[in-house]
């Protein structure tokens, strides 16, 4: 074993993605004395502005947004102890088939063996033991998300981290949301709302299925950081306890491993301690 502390590096699209699938292992495994690497790969200019102003409306202005959604990430990845923060470069691409799609410098026009040159120049200088990403469909077929899964399993082809995981939903976590929310009159599903619903992973494909309850403090305080956008807002809504009872698990679905550990597990370093 080196005496290298262990480190974790998760690569996310948005500012404020760091928090929902990964801020309790992020802060977790701070806690434990693991160095942890926050890349987002994207400015986050498409997000909501001044008011819940969208893109394209008066008042929005990308530059301004982005440069405010970089000190919320600041913020957010200082409550979650985060020991370095990375930023690919990129633009946010907006929603799947905005103009933005296309716009120069977006993310999801970006080619992608480029764009893994950056991410595997930052595996290389930073060696991670262990890298975490989303899913082929990016969790929810968000174009950023989408590439953000290319992307990395690109670079971690160029650097080889030990293991590698994409953050998972399982369908039995929606059904308890679906349940919790249902107890407080809220609809998960707003019809109209134009989101694609995620689906969620079953139970039996999940290989990773983390205890963040220790730390659901610090990642309701790292949303909270995230006050500009709306889709924080929603799960900031539910308050603490109820938010306890929704986000106290990640889970993820492991795509690489150097160690033999087992396929079930309850922590992301298993076999590298």
């Amino acid at each position: 074993m080196s005496d290298r502390p262990l480190t974790l590096m998760a690569v996310h699209a948005h500012p404020d993605d760091e928090v929902t699938s990964t801020g309790g292992v992020l802060a977790k495994y701070a806690a434990e004395g693991v160095t942890t690497i926050v890349v987002t790969c994207t400015d986050g200019r498409c997000g909501d502005g001044p008011g819940g102003v969208k893109p394209g409306q008066p008042g929005h202005d990308p530059e301004a947004v982005a440069a405010h959604r970089r000190r919320e990430l600041e913020a957010s990845c200082a409550a979650l102890k985060v020991s370095h923060l990375e930023m690919l470069g990129y633009h946010d691409s907006g929603m799947m088939g905005w103009d933005t799609n296309d716009a120069p410098g977006a993310f999801w026009a970006a080619p992608v063996d480029e764009a893994a040159q950056r991410l595997a120049a930052l595996i290389e200088k930073y060696r991670p033991d262990v890298v975490l990403t989303y899913d082929a469909n990016g969790g929810y077929g968000h174009p950023d998300h989408i590439q953000v899964h290319r992307v990395t399993m690109a670079a971690v082809e160029l650097a080889k981290p030990a293991k590698v995981y994409m953050s998972a939903l399982p369908r039995s976590v929606l059904v308890k949301m679906g349940e919790r929310m249902r107890e407080l009159g809220i609809g998960l599903d707003e019809p109209g709302s134009g989101e694609p619903q995620p689906e969620g992973w079953a139970d039996e494909d999940i290989t990773a299925w983390i205890d963040v309850a220790s730390v659901l403090d610090q990642k309701f305080d790292a949303l909270s950081a995230h006050a500009s956008q709306s889709d924080g807002a929603f799960f900031l809504s539910l308050g603490r306890e109820t938010f306890a009872m929704v986000m106290g698990v990640e889970a993820y679905v492991r795509t690489h491993d150097t160690t033999g550990a087992p396929a079930a597990e309850t922590d992301l370093f298993e076999g590298l301690r």
